[in-house]
């Protein structure tokens, strides 16, 4: 049997690149990646001469055919991102159930991800978490997303890109509250390593650039339903992100726990109140 290999490839440090990723980087017949400019001079700089394919979120769906066809004829592949772990808000997961639908075998050779890479540093729990990626961009999706996040007990990892980092965390602290604790990293092992510690109120990023990580600490533990003021909260999230009324409704319903009678009658309060 044939297998596919899932190489976690460094997220910024060269020298985080494994010795057992190099020997299989340099072993397999076919190297699938996001973009031959990232990872063609890593491997020319590792000594490796293979074959590369461009793996990506536009082409995945059509280069499974070519990955099975390598694998059928006895061949092995391994997937790689431009930094990280693939598959974890990457490419790949189309790529694994195809090759697991086959006799072929999947293993991986672990190594970085900047996901558990902040977690770990974080200071904030770590027993329960949750990965959460890339947030929505805008409508409904986002508010409902931002709305399960608020009320989330477990810790919290999200991605997020440069020109976006502010308003997401203007919509976490709107979600959230002014006094959850929130770590934001960026260049994580590269030389301007940056980690910046304090509550969604306080928090300065400075001159947003590169690409962030964020961990959120959970929401309290309650044996009790949200107050009013937590409900207020996430109906004004729900609104202002687009939700028409009766969907934020249904969304704040099913985050805390509040009967829908209390939760409609706190919004149309605040309606009221707005105009």
């Amino acid at each position: 049997m044939s297998t596919l290999w899932l190489v976690a490839t460094p997220i910024g440090n060269l020298g985080d690149l494994a010795p057992r990723a190099l020997d299989v980087l340099g072993a397999v017949d076919l190297v699938c990646c996001e973009d031959t400019r990232r990872t063609g001079p890593l491997l020319r700089n590792a000594g490796i001469d293979t074959r590369l394919t461009v793996v990506n979120d536009h082409t995945e769906r059509p280069q499974v055919r070519a990955v099975l066809d390598v694998l059928d004829g006895g061949g092995d592949v391994a997937l790689v991102s431009d930094a990280g772990t693939p598959g974890i808000s990457d490419p790949g997961e189309r790529l694994v159930s195809a090759v697991l639908a086959t006799e072929h075998t999947v293993s991986a050779v672990p190594g970085p991800s900047a996901a558990i890479m902040a977690l770990t540093i974080s200071g904030l729990p770590t027993a329960r978490f949750v990965f959460e990626g890339f947030l929505p961009r805008k409508g409904r999706e986002r508010t409902e997303r931002l709305t399960a996040v608020a009320a989330d007990t477990r810790t919290v990892v999200l991605y997020e890109a440069p020109h976006r980092i502010e308003r997401t965390l203007d919509d976490l602290r709107a979600a959230c509250g002014s006094d959850r604790s929130v770590v934001v990293t960026r260049e994580l092992t590269k030389l301007h390593e940056e980690v910046r510690r304090g509550t969604l109120g306080t928090i300065d990023i400075g001159e947003p650039r590169g690409e962030y990580v964020i961990v959120l600490d959970g929401a309290p533990a309650a044996n009790s339903p949200a107050s009013d003021d937590d409900v207020r909260a996430a109906l004004r999230v729900a609104l202002d992100g687009g939700a028409s009324s009766r969907d934020a409704v249904a969304s704040v319903v099913s985050t805390t726990g509040r009967a829908k009678r209390e939760v409609y009658d706190l919004a149309i309060d605040l309606q009221r109140d707005a105009s």
